[in-house]
């Protein structure tokens, strides 16, 4: 993959409000030192859409009912 967008990361998570909040979530993480899961040297929020593109990370649970 060699650019990440939204739209790759929409496939995966049903709305681009829970998106937003879910990638900040996970830049956190990468900011205080959590281990990548995938192979990149990028910024932390660009990893952590590639993250949420590869499907490495998600909500715990179904958020679709709470959206919806």
């Amino acid at each position: 993959m060699a650019r990440v967008t939204v739209e790759d990361c929409l496939e995966h998570i049903v709305d681009q409000f829970a998106l937003v909040h879910l990638a900040a979530q996970r830049y956190r993480q990468l900011h205080r030192g959590a281990p990548r899961l995938v192979d990149n040297r990028n910024k932390n929020i660009v990893c952590a859409l590639r993250e949420i593109a590869a499907q490495k990370v998600r909500f715990r649970e179904d958020i679709e009912e709470t959206v919806y």
